[in-house]
C-alpha cells in the first residue's frame, strides 16, 4: 500500500505587491456595475426588434456612443468588435431572453 504524504506547501500569491486593496476591488466592482447597466439599457431597448429574426446571435455594445452590431458567430463578433471599437470598453451579449452567453 502506498502512503500518501501529508507535506503541504503553503500557496503564496505570485505578485503580492500587485494585489488590489479591498477598497480598490469595491471601487472597480462598482464601476463595472455602472458600465454593465448602461449596456443593459441599450440591450433592453433593441432586443424586442432583434429577438425574432436573430435569436441567439451575439450583440456587441459600446455604451459611450450607443453603437452596437450583431453577428451570428462569436469569433467573427470578437474580431469585428476589435476592428470597430479598437480599445474602447464594450460588452458582448446574446440576443435571447436574458442576454447570457453561456450556461452555468
Amino acid at each position: 500500500m502506498t502512503q500518501l504524504s501529508s507535506n503541504r506547501t503553503v500557496q503564496r500569491k505570485v505578485f503580492p505587491e500587485r494585489q488590489l486593496s479591498p477598497e480598490e476591488k469595491a471601487h472597480r466592482q462598482a464601476e463595472d456595475e455602472v458600465f454593465y447597466q448602461r449596456c443593459r439599457v441599450i440591450f433592453d431597448r433593441v432586443k424586442p426588434e432583434l429577438i425574432d429574426e436573430h435569436y441567439d446571435w451575439f450583440i456587441v455594445i459600446e455604451p459611450e456612443s450607443g453603437d452596437y452590431f450583431i453577428e451570428a458567430d462569436e469569433t467573427v463578433a470578437r474580431q469585428k468588435a476589435h476592428d470597430k471599437f479598437d480599445r474602447t470598453r464594450r460588452v458582448m451579449m446574446r440576443i435571447n431572453e436574458t442576454g447570457a452567453c453561456g450556461k452555468i
